[in-house]
């Protein structure tokens, strides 16, 4: 039996600082926001933008990485 895997990628804006907490065990989580945009020509042929918000959670070393390099309105590539 094969295991399927899904693999995405977004790339956007951070919505605002990702909030950092340390668990008992020293272990860091990290949750931010992150805005990504669409942008299409609707039926009247006027160009439309679609804007998605989406909730992440970082855990560990990636958690670090986001606590000292990423900030509100950066782009990220996740």
């Amino acid at each position: 039996m094969s295991t399927i895997r899904n693999h995405v990628q977004l790339i956007g804006n951070l919505g605002e600082d990702p909030k950092v907490t340390i668990l008992e065990n020293g272990r860091k989580i990290a949750r931010f926001s992150l805005a990504t945009n669409e942008f299409f020509k609707n039926e009247k042929g006027e160009k439309t933008q679609n804007t998605e918000w989406h909730s992440i959670v970082a855990w560990g070393k990636t958690a670090e990485i986001i606590e000292k390099y990423a900030g509100k309105g950066q782009e990220l590539v996740w």
